[in-house]
């Protein structure tokens, strides 16, 4: 299902900071991992709950900020790239805490979330990023990822990885480096 994402200032002379560059960001990267996560379950991957969706969720999150620091690396300065990467994982942060939060119940939510990108940072830093987009091994590693998350002895969820890998990676891929560039016009 395509979502519709607004990625413009409504300010034409106006510039933002990157806090709230990073707030935009991250509405946006929600908005897709959400749409992800409801793809694949119709695409008859199967949930066990909503922890596991809130998970696969998060797995999105993380690839996201992952492709949003490439994208900015060669448009902002290292100090403002920072300041941007740093507002939008907080700001996802927040997103996913509120989530987990009316789901889940009381909980640290907002650090796991926050532990969650730091060790998926480590991962993702070994992957290539060109301007094609996210290497092989870059997407294969969020397939893996929530593969892992979505369990494979499930017949059902066996094949989760090349839907991801082959659909839904390289489409969350192109929504977001649309959104970026839109929001850096």
């Amino acid at each position: 299902m395509a979502i519709r994402i607004k990625s413009q200032w409504h300010k034409e002379d106006a510039s933002c900071s990157p806090e709230e560059i990073g707030g935009a960001i991250a509405f946006i990267a929600w908005r897709i991992a959400l749409d992800k996560a409801v793809t694949l379950h119709g695409k008859h991957f199967v949930y066990e709950n909503d922890q596991q969706r809130l998970a696969v969720i998060a797995e999105y999150l993380a690839y996201e900020t992952q492709i949003v620091d490439r994208l900015v690396h060669g448009m902002l300065d290292n100090e403002t790239r920072v300041a941007v990467i740093t507002a939008l994982v907080m700001k996802l942060a927040d997103h996913y805490r509120d989530n987990a939060a009316d789901l889940l119940g009381p909980g640290d939510h907002a650090n796991h979330f926050i532990a969650l990108f730091n060790e998926r940072s480590a991962d993702y830093a070994e992957f290539n990023f060109s301007e094609d987009g996210p290497s092989y091994p870059f997407l294969r590693h969020l397939g893996y990822e929530i593969q892992q998350v979505m369990g494979f002895a499930e017949h059902d969820n066996r094949w989760v990885i090349d839907q991801v890998m082959d659909v839904d990676a390289p489409e969350v891929y192109k929504q977001l480096a649309r959104a970026v560039r839109n929001l850096f016009d």
